[in-house]
């Protein structure tokens, strides 16, 4: 299945349909093709990263339930490519919208800094699942269907952007492909679009819930010590994160402490939609 799927940030990879959706932008090619060629500054990408954190958590790995994906590990040229069309309005995600802002991220560099940063955290293993005795079926839909483009392991491809879908919640997967067989993802792959139209939702189950039980490799995924929460994302930072993002984590919908880059929360979600305590998934 070949896609811009992902990762995206306040659901950096997430379509909403509950807002009209902006006017269709032409894609800024030079700022898109800098970001990706830059050289990333990661000290940088940390700092913008603290406007990501009251969704995606400061480890990046959003929440099972799959209200926010797992943004970290992501593929940086996906998240480059997904927050360049959300600040174009060519997907649509009100809150995001105002999350890939030029307020907030002021051009290609910071692009780069903050796709590179989101790339850079380890994964959690620990993602929500789908019905796993449909795996196996899932599994031979998987080989058939979407290996060609996503990789045998789910792994993506960096080349095409394709974006890498191991340790993904499945319920956020799930949102998706619904979306983009709706026609909601305007930025989705064609190819992709017209394949899944004819899945049943028996196929749709099993080749997602397969797709949720790939595992990345150790090598690129933690678990904090002392660790036994895996409901949502605020596990404990690393401590080289927790001194600068404490101050950040939102108490009933503002930030204390120091204000994030550019923007503070009430301003970004205020610019498009009211503060609720109930936000829409991304």
């Amino acid at each position: 299945m070949k896609t811009t799927v992902s990762i995206l940030l306040a659901g950096m990879i997430a379509g909403a349909s509950w807002a009209s959706p902006p006017a269709t932008q032409a894609p800024d090619t030079d700022e898109y093709q800098r970001a990706l060629h830059l050289t990333p500054d990661l000290n940088n990408g940390r700092r913008l990263y603290i406007n990501c954190v009251s969704c995606h958590g400061p480890e990046g790995w959003g929440q099972t339930n799959g209200t926010y994906p797992q943004i970290a590990g992501q593929l940086a040229g996906v998240i480059i490519k997904q927050l360049e069309d959300i600040r174009r309005g060519n997907r649509s995600n009100p809150i995001m919208r105002a999350f890939t802002s030029p307020r907030v991220l002021g051009g290609a560099q910071e692009i780069a800094d903050v796709a590179a940063y989101a790339a850079s955290l380890p994964m959690t293993p620990h993602n929500g699942q789908g019905r796993q005795e449909l795996a196996t079926e899932g599994a031979t839909i998987y080989k058939d269907n979407c290996a060609e483009c996503h990789g045998k392991q789910a792994q993506g491809d960096p080349q095409d952007r394709i974006p890498l879908l191991q340790g993904q919640h499945y319920n956020y997967l799930k949102r998706q492909f619904d979306h983009i067989r709706k026609g909601l993802r305007r930025n989705a792959d064609r190819k992709m679009t017209k394949q899944i139209k004819g899945f049943t939702p028996q196929q749709e189950t099993a080749v997602l819930s397969y797709v949720a039980t790939l595992s990345p490799p150790k090598k690129n995924w933690r678990r904090p010590a002392g660790s036994t929460r895996t409901s949502r994302s605020t596990h404990a930072p690393r401590p080289h994160l927790r001194a600068e993002l404490k101050p950040q984590i939102p108490v009933s919908g503002v930030f204390h402490g120091l204000r994030p880059i550019g923007l503070n929360l009430h301003q970004c979600i205020h610019s498009t939609t009211p503060i609720s305590k109930n936000r829409p998934p991304q």
